[in-house]
């Protein structure tokens, strides 16, 4: 028998749900009983994401199958607020052998070992047959948030992450202007457990004459959904998560952080300004306090969870800068945890590799109520 998601799914197709006012029904969902000792039920389901239009797939007893595999290893010590071969370190050379700024706080330099160059040759020889090529132009910069070596995002001062996001602003603000920049990207890697290569605090920006593909998708659904509802895609998001209201992590005046109901990492989190900005660079500063404020909060609940410096993959998503129309377009940060358990990582392997769609291991709304249930305090800091 048909559901009311069957006959709307009927009426206007999976991908078509979103931008319609409706939620896509889960073409699957199967729940019984387990024959494994500590695990009482067993959920097979998809959940839409309307950001991507891909289907995620939830089996969250899988959260305690056995397992035999490799572990990850935290070794809590306090380290040097300096170290002398360290290429971030105020003062010390770099492998350009440039010096670094004898900086206080926060210090932008160009990555000595870009990714992308303005001097990137713009006469490639063309492959042959099918394939293409085009030259990758751009700027690469680093931005280290501290000149302690020792501390982390979430260690930061409340001021500190506040300048750090007029740092954003002002970076933005500027290489945004340049008529060859399409994009602006700006990102966190932190921690061994997604290969980050010097623990001394700090982000990178990527300012590039191509628009990285999940911004690209981003903004044609969200530019879609708007012409074709008069909504803007993430406020309706941020309406379904309000009225579920479980995975909302903390939220203040005009800031917000949550789960969402499509999560694909155990602790994937949204932190996004409630009023809808295409980019960093247009938050006022009463925004930006507030934002600075959600951001600090839910860095310090990540560490708390298991009192460790919890490692992430932290993209800004903002609009692209080549002159599109992004009305559409709701600038957030987003959070990608590899971590599933304290010494266990969430492993990309078949399903997302090789067949496309992300299979989570967990349940958003658990997870959401442990990062609430975490404290605000910092581990670190506690009398």
């Amino acid at each position: 028998m048909r559901g009311s998601g069957d006959a709307e799914r009927g009426r206007y197709g999976d991908a078509e749900m979103w931008r319609h006012g409706g939620v896509p029904a889960s073409p699957d969902l199967r729940i019984s009983r387990s024959p494994l000792p500590g695990i009482t039920t067993m959920i097979w389901e998809e959940r839409w994401h309307p950001l991507r239009e891909e289907w995620i797939i939830v089996a969250a007893h899988r959260q305690n199958r056995p397992w035999s595999g490799g572990v990850i290893e935290h070794a809590e010590a306090v380290g040097p607020d300096y170290v002398d071969d360290c290429y971030l370190c105020p003062g010390n050379l770099r492998v350009s052998g440039q010096r670094n700024d004898l900086y206080t706080s926060t210090f932008v330099f160009e990555n000595d070992m870009p990714c992308v160059s303005p001097a990137a040759p713009s006469d490639l020889e063309p492959p042959l047959g099918i394939y293409q090529n085009r030259p990758a132009q751009g700027s690469a910069r680093v931005v280290c948030y501290s000149l302690r070596h020792s501390l982390t995002l979430a260690e930061l001062e409340p001021h500190e992450v506040e300048e750090l996001l007029r740092v954003w602003q002002e970076q933005y603000r500027e290489l945004s202007k340049r008529p060859e920049v399409n994009h602006v990207l700006i990102f966190e890697n932190k921690g061994e457990a997604v290969g980050v290569s010097n623990p001394h605090p700090h982000c990178q920006i990527y300012a590039t004459n191509f628009i990285f593909k999940f911004i690209e998708t981003e903004a044609r659904i969200s530019a879609r959904h708007l012409t074709e509802t008069g909504r803007i895609l993430f406020q309706d998001i941020l309406e379904a998560e309000r009225q579920d209201g479980r995975r909302i992590i903390c939220e203040n005046e005009t800031a917000i952080a949550f789960m969402p109901y499509f999560a694909r990492y155990a602790y994937e989190v949204f932190v996004a300004p409630k009023k809808t900005h295409p980019h960093l660079a247009t938050l006022s500063d009463p925004e930006r306090r507030d934002f600075a404020d959600v951001l600090r909060r839910v860095l310090i609940k990540f560490d708390n969870l298991w009192e460790i410096p919890f490692p992430y993959v932290m993209p800004l998503h903002q609009a692209p800068t080549d002159g599109g129309d992004y009305r559409g377009f709701h600038f957030h940060i987003e959070f990608h945890p590899p971590l599933r358990r304290p010494n266990l990582l969430k492993y990309l392997a078949g399903p997302e590799i090789g067949g496309g769609n992300f299979l989570s291991d967990t349940s958003p709304e658990e997870k959401a109520a442990e990062l609430k249930a975490a404290a605000e305090v910092h581990y670190k800091n506690k009398g």
